[in-house]
């Protein structure tokens, strides 16, 4: 484990920890010496993400909980908040395309759900054990989050909305020394992406898109930087590679 990160010896909740983003990110903090507590709905997938941690020497525990069902996500709330928070980083979401005249509510209120609801929820719940830490919360938004494109508009909506929220958050805890940093990367080859190339009927080539790894290294540099320094606004795009 890396002792001199700035990062190393903090605590941090992440949740949609068992793939893509939110796995990524998780194994760099671990890699800088964080504790980590991973959410997520997949037990075994989490699982393995903390075996891995635990093999190279690290701490991790594994919280599998629906974060739409709000009892659930009260309950885990309350028990990360007892032992002091450094990080917030909320990577969890889901993604459903369609023209507006064709779209569900159904699917558009699960969207909310997981991709406003939940983190707003989880970031009130740990906010105090934030302001006490002058800690960090990060967004895991979307280019739709910034953009809003055809067949995509439940979607765009909901990352609008966290946009929303992240910003409003920054202005009410700055004063706190609470930091605040919204991500917007392009495309990434994660499971979230096979499922948008299955939606729009196209075949899906990982190779093509920002890797994970890429993603979690530039959020990792924000949270990494001293106090006297603020990213408030990430966006990660493929290269042309």
């Amino acid at each position: 484990m890396a002792s001199a990160s700035p990062l190393a010896g903090k605590r941090a909740v992440v949740t949609g920890a068992s793939s893509g983003i939110g796995r990524a990110v998780a194994l760099e903090l671990a890699r800088q010496g964080v504790t980590l507590h991973l959410l997520g709905r997949r037990e075994g997938a989490l699982a393995e993400v903390v075996r891995q941690v635990q093999g190279w020497g690290g701490a991790a525990r594994a919280y599998p909980v629906d974060l739409t069902d709000e009892r659930a996500l009260r309950e885990v709330g309350a028990e990360l908040g007892e032992g002091g928070l450094d990080v917030l980083v909320h990577s969890a979401g889901t993604v459903s395309l369609g023209p507006v005249l064709e779209a569900s509510v159904a699917d558009f209120d699960r969207q909310y759900a997981l991709n406003v609801r939940a983190p707003f929820l989880l970031t009130q719940l740990l906010l105090p054990s934030l302001k006490r830490a002058r800690g960090q919360v990060a967004f895991l938004n979307s280019g739709s989050g910034l953009v809003a494109r055809a067949s995509w508009s439940q979607y765009a909506a909901t990352k609008h909305a966290l946009k929303a929220l992240a910003d409003a958050l920054r202005e009410e805890v700055k004063a706190d020394g609470v930091r605040v940093v919204s991500v917007y990367p392009g495309r990434t080859a994660s499971p979230m992406q096979a499922r948008v190339h299955e939606l729009e009927g196209r075949a899906y080539d990982p190779a093509r898109f920002v890797q994970p790894e890429s993603v979690a290294a530039m959020i990792l540099a924000a949270l990494a930087l001293p106090p006297t320094a603020e990213v408030t606004d990430l966006s990660v795009r493929p290269g042309p590679g």
